[in-house]
């Protein structure tokens, strides 16, 4: 088998930050369902809506989602490009931080991400950002934990309502407290309008505090409507991914196979951010999707004892630096920089681009300049760090 590593690139710098690492005893190997001692509302859980096609064709420049139309009742997701109640598929996501390290897991309802944003923090770990547009299933989602502006960015990237609870205030107070941000946070130091009601914490026995802290669906709906959000896309949103049409296989014949990709390579110690836990995605060709593993094992989500999978992962290459003493590191997620995509089992070498602003998404682009076709389905996105580039591996 053909091991591949990506060489360095180099972007311009907009600073950004993180915080937070986080302590506490590793979690029992059983899953429990934990009790949640309420600070909001309780939550109800509606009947999911969406809807899946199963890709069965070979990709042609006439078979990709361009405009999405709207059939009874139902429309293709900005997110997942699949078919989704119409009222879900037009309101915006929200995109929840979550902590990605050993004594944070399980995670609860990260599976239900359209897309998940992972990215290097302090302590040389890595945090996510579960976007999701389909969480009325859900009762709650977590743990939350603290923002870091770079996060901020991508966030509203795809006009997400920002749900943290935590900042790294020298870095984040200012931009997360603008009124065109959309943020549900609890009440902390530098958040200057909270909303407790959107939080609670859950019964975990033997993990530490920072971890037992959740966001509340039920909560959550009730802050964004108090605070004055406006739930509707803006008039003029960004499609984020173009993706296949209904029964087509965004296909890359002539492409790189792969079927194992590790961002912060395959074995030994990095200080990428995924040099600590060995994070690693798995191609199935019999259904298309990746299959996350971390820390030797799979990654499984509480909310229903599954491995998480994707259909498409994303690595995006981001100039970083460090930025203080304390290890708060910067990234730049405006610009340009170089972008490895994987769908369908194969290698899209290419760039993202995010030209726009604040509140358009970037986009991915093949080496010829075309934008690049996924697979419907849900994307994780790698942010690397290229000055770390170097520990990338696929095979």
């Amino acid at each position: 088998m053909r091991k591949t590593k990506i060489a360095l690139l180099t972007a311009s710098c907009l600073l950004l930050s993180s915080l937070l690492g986080g302590c506490g005893s590793e979690p029992t190997s059983e899953i429990k369902e934990p009790e949640v001692i309420p600070v909001g509302p309780e939550s109800v859980a509606p009947e999911e809506t969406e809807a899946e096609a199963e890709p069965e064709e070979t990709m042609t420049n006439s078979t990709v989602i361009e405009e999405r139309v709207s059939v009874n009742g139902q429309i293709q997701s900005y997110l997942t490009g699949e078919w989704t109640d119409e009222e879900i598929a037009n309101r915006r996501p929200i995109a929840v931080m979550i902590p990605n390290n050993k004594p944070a897991m399980p995670q609860y309802g990260i599976s239900q991400a359209g897309i998940i944003y992972e990215a290097p923090v302090e302590g040389r770990i890595t945090r996510l950002m579960g976007i999701f547009e389909n969480f009325d299933n859900l009762e709650r989602i977590g743990p939350v934990r603290s923002s870091r502006d770079y996060f901020v960015y991508m966030a509203t990237g795809y006009e997400s309502i920002y749900c943290n609870w935590g900042l790294a205030v020298p870095y984040v107070e200012e931009l997360i407290n603008r009124p065109e941000v959309y943020n549900v946070s609890a009440a902390v130091t530098g958040i200057h309008n909270p909303a407790d009601e959107a939080f609670g914490r859950v019964s975990r026995p033997g993990y530490a505090t920072e971890f037992t802290g959740y966001l509340l669906i039920d909560g959550l709906k009730a802050a964004v409507d108090r605070l004055g959000y406006d739930w509707n896309y803006d008039d003029a949103h960004v499609r984020p991914f173009l993706f296949a049409a209904d029964g087509v296989k965004a296909d890359y014949p002539d492409n790189e196979s792969a079927t194992l990709i590790y961002p912060g390579g395959e074995s030994g110690s990095n200080a990428s951010g995924y040099g600590s836990y060995h994070p690693y995605f798995e191609y199935h060709d019999d259904n298309g999707l990746y299959y996350r593993y971390q820390d030797g094992k799979a990654q499984i989500d509480e909310y229903n004892n599954e491995q998480i999978t994707v259909s498409n992962v994303i690595l995006m290459y981001c100039h970083g630096e460090v930025r203080d003493d304390h290890d708060y590191l910067a990234f730049n997620v405006h610009g340009e920089g170089e972008a490895v995509v994987f769908t369908g089992g194969k290698v899209i070498k290419g760039t993202w681009k995010r030209n726009d602003g604040d509140f358009a998404p970037p986009l991915f682009y093949d080496e010829s300049g075309e934008e690049i076709v996924f697979n419907q389905g849900k994307t994780w996105i790698c942010d690397i760090w290229d000055e770390y580039g170097e520990f990338v591996e696929w095979k």
